[in-house]
């Protein structure tokens, strides 16, 4: 199953499918068989980089709706 990811407003990040997820050193997270994880956007999660839902608590407020990105610029 492809990788789905949903910017969900006002919330986390979804995840879906077959993905791995690694921290800055690139040791990668044991998520425990799970295919779908919600990861944190708010920056108050008490398990970051994992959504525990505190966004609701916190108040944080971010509207997502799906747009296009500029062509990528050639590198000189």
């Amino acid at each position: 199953m492809p990788t789905k990811i949903v910017v969900k407003s006002h919330g986390s990040i979804r995840v879906e499918g077959d993905f791995e997820l690694y921290d800055m050193n690139g040791n990668k997270f044991d998520l425990g068989g799970r295919t779908a994880i919600s990861l944190c956007r708010c920056g108050q999660s008490k398990n970051k980089p994992f959504c525990d839902s505190t966004h609701k608590e916190c108040g944080f407020q971010s509207e997502i709706v799906a747009h296009a990105l500029p062509p990528v610029q050639p590198k000189v």
